[in-house]
């Protein structure tokens, strides 16, 4: 699926003058199964491209357009049916069910299309070294740990596209390799792609296209 920005400006960021490498007030297409990196200050609008690419923010001006279909035209089920199928995500602020383990966490996302099979998801845990909170609840665990299984989470259905907002800023340079080495490893089997929003840090990766806020 290819995404279009047609000069989007998130409406808490109309008053600001964008420089002509800005996604925002810009005409920006990302092609299918291109891995992406966004890179930006703090405060520039990468939970916002999350939130309105996500269809979660429509407090903006411009279009956002998919395979050449604005996303104001898609009904409450066709969104159901993209956030099922087509686009997954990290959210910054994780979204995991502190009382709920981890195993429940991972079983409840992928309940909801039968994507793996739980064997496969304790096979992810462990190359993420967390074997051992397979059965911990997930409000104890350290933010770099709940990363983690966040990432794992967004695995956990069909998707032609995965955001991951600030999916790394909890954790070392060796997970952080660990787990963008797994991500890019599940997305190129589905012949998907990813945009990862970040600080600066590109991890030591070499991304298909690099956007700027």
């Amino acid at each position: 699926m290819e995404i279009q920005l047609n000069h989007i400006i998130p409406k808490p960021l109309e008053n600001i003058v964008f420089n002509a490498e800005s996604i925002w007030n810009n005409e920006i297409c990302i092609p299918s199964s291109s891995k992406v990196l966004l890179n930006a200050s703090s405060g520039k609008g990468k939970s916002t491209f999350s939130g309105i690419v996500y269809g979660t923010r429509f407090d903006y001006s411009g279009n956002l357009v998919y395979d050449g279909k604005n996303v104001l035209e898609l009904s409450k089920d066709e969104w159901t049916d993209y956030r099922r199928n087509i686009i997954s995500i990290v959210f910054q602020d994780l979204q995991l069910f502190p009382n709920l383990t981890v195993k429940e966490n991972l079983l409840l996302k992928n309940s909801l299309t039968d994507y793996y099979e739980e064997k496969q998801l304790f096979e992810f845990v462990q190359k993420v070294h967390l074997e051992d909170k397979w059965e911990n609840h997930c409000g104890i665990l350290s933010m770099g740990q709940q990363q983690r299984i966040a990432i794992i989470r967004s695995f956990l259905q069909p998707f032609e596209w995965l955001l991951l907002d600030e999916p790394f800023s909890h954790l070392d340079e060796l997970n952080s390799t660990i787990c963008l080495n797994l991500i890019d490893e599940e997305v190129s089997k589905r012949n998907a792609g990813f945009i990862l929003t970040s600080l600066g840090n590109k991890h030591g990766f070499t991304y298909d296209k690099e956007l700027k806020l």
